[in-house]
C-alpha cells in the first residue's frame, strides 16, 4: 500500500480557485476532508500555542461589540487562528511551516474577500498589544468600507414608498 503525500505546484501552474459552493463547505471540498479539517481546528483550540493564547486573551479583553474575532476557523481548506467572518478579516501567527503551502493559502482567501493580517510568533510574544492595535485598525477600516459602501446605495425615492 502505497502513501499519498501532499505536493504543492508552483504559482505559474495553478489556475484560478474555483467558484464557491454551497455555504459553508468552501471550495468544492470532499465530505470527509473537510470534517477532517474541522476536528484538527477543534485540536488546535483545545491545544493553543504559547502566541495563540496570549492573543486570545488580548482579543477577549477589548470591547469589539458585535464583531469578534473567533478562534481558529476553518475558511475553505484554511485554517485561521482567528476570523471576524462578517467583516472579512482573518489573523494568522506564523509559527512555521511550508511558505509554499502558507502562499497558496493567503492568495485562495484574499480570493474570497478575506482580508489576512499574518504575524510572526515571536511578535506576538514581544509585543502583543501593537498587535492588537494593528488588528483591530484593520477591522475599523473594513467597517468603515462596509458603511461607505452603504450610504453610497442611493435612498428611495417618495414615490417607491407605500401608498394609501
Amino acid at each position: 500500500m502505497t502513501k499519498k503525500t501532499l505536493t504543492v505546484r508552483p504559482l505559474e501552474e495553478r489556475t484560478e480557485a474555483p467558484p464557491l459552493q454551497k455555504r459553508g463547505r468552501g471550495w468544492n471540498i470532499g465530505e470527509k476532508r473537510l470534517d477532517a479539517i474541522h476536528e484538527m481546528a477543534r485540536a488546535m483550540k483545545r491545544e493553543p500555542t504559547p502566541a495563540h493564547a496570549l492573543l486570545a486573551e488580548k482579543f477577549a479583553a477589548q470591547e469589539l461589540g458585535k464583531y469578534r474575532l473567533h478562534r481558529q476557523v476553518v475558511i475553505g481548506s484554511a485554517i485561521v487562528d482567528f476570523a471576524c467572518q462578517p467583516l472579512k478579516v482573518a489573523v494568522s501567527i506564523d509559527e512555521g511551516g511550508d511558505p509554499a503551502i502558507t502562499a497558496r493559502r493567503d492568495k485562495s482567501l484574499e480570493a474570497v474577500g478575506i482580508q489576512l493580517l499574518r504575524f510572526p510568533a515571536a511578535d506576538v510574544l514581544a509585543d502583543p498589544d501593537a498587535v492588537v492595535t494593528t488588528v483591530i485598525a484593520a477591522m475599523k477600516a473594513r467597517w468603515e468600507e462596509r458603511r461607505a459602501r452603504g450610504r453610497a446605495r442611493p435612498a428611495p425615492s417618495a414615490r417607491q414608498g407605500y401608498s394609501r
